[in-house]
């Protein structure tokens, strides 16, 4: 049987040069493209893919919280989060979300293939760039907390979704809750961190990579 694959990322090009590379590879099939968080989720509900190749830098839902919802939506989705951000924070994240894989984008042509392989057989693959001494330490201290994990899930949603300059209404319509919870996550998450402005949060969003700068 091939290996179905489902490629997410929010820009054309990118998706065009996942699917060039793994269609050089027998045996690799990719069954669905998608650029955003809730298509990506219909579409692994419906093909039930092996493996999720996915962008950490979406908008309004990054690639923890898409880790989550896939492995959710197809619990036999692996997923291979392919980003250019070398973060042991991120690692981290998309760790304890359920992914298995973490490639750098600077390093899809000599590792996707493999990374891909790696994941349909159950296997984690890790990017080389992360290093050795970062797994150990996640792996020995899984209850260390970082600046995202002192955060839910829905906490961290909101915090991407106010940093990319929507309204309180807007979150709610998106996230489907009230203006009233949207405030009640965002004050939670600014009391946990620490913070006192907006602007703050944003910085904040920045720094984690929830969103691009």
């Amino acid at each position: 049987m091939p290996v179905t694959i489902l490629i997410v990322d929010d820009h054309g090009a990118i998706r065009r040069g996942v699917r060039a590379i793994l269609e050089t590879r027998d045996g690799f099939e990719v069954v669905a493209e998608a650029a955003t968080g809730a298509e990506a989720i219909a579409l692994a509900a419906r093909h039930r893919p092996g493996v999720a190749v996915i962008d950490y830098s979406l908008p309004v839902m990054n690639g923890s919280q898409l880790t989550r919802r896939i492995r959710e939506a197809s619990p036999g989705t692996e997923v291979l989060v392919f980003t250019m951000h070398e973060s042991e924070a991120l690692v981290r994240d998309v760790l304890g979300a359920g992914a298995r894989g973490y490639l750098l984008k600077s390093d899809a042509d000599q590792q996707l293939i493999a990374a891909v392989d790696a994941l349909s057989r159950h296997q984690p693959y890790f990017t080389g760039r992360v290093s050795e001494a970062l797994l150990a330490h996640y792996l020995t201290h899984p209850g260390h907390a970082s600046e995202l994990d002192v955060l839910t899930a829905r906490e961290r949603e909101v915090v991407q979704l106010i940093a990319e300059g929507r309204s309180s209404k807007q979150v709610g319509e998106t996230l489907a809750i009230s203006v009233k919870t949207v405030e009640t996550h965002r004050a939670s998450a600014m009391h946990k961190l620490g913070l006192s402005t907006t602007a703050a949060l944003v910085r904040y969003a920045v720094r984690n990579k929830l969103v691009e700068p």
